[in-house]
């Protein structure tokens, strides 16, 4: 399979979700859990060097358990939304 023009852009979106799950104060097992997903599966879409794509509805999902709109991880870091 060839891999993904869009790797880089996953892998920056895979930090923004591990940036505001801990600015939550969530392990990635409680947002797993409150999401759906395995841990497994939350821990390669945020790691750093991680090839992997996921859906829009998993994103949505990851969004909704963070209670951030999913338009943040598209967006520059704001540690301000910690507190909004």
């Amino acid at each position: 399979m060839a891999r993904c023009q869009y790797h880089a852009k996953y892998r920056q979106i895979g930090r923004r979700i591990a940036f505001y799950r801990k600015l939550r104060d969530l392990s990635q097992d409680d947002l797993a859990a409150k999401i759906g997903i395995s841990k497994s599966y939350l821990s390669k879409i945020e790691a750093a060097n991680s090839d992997i794509s996921f859906s829009l509805d998993v994103l949505f999902a990851i969004a909704e358990g963070v209670e951030l709109d999913v338009v943040v991880f598209f967006l520059p870091i704001n540690e301000n939304l910690a507190h909004g």
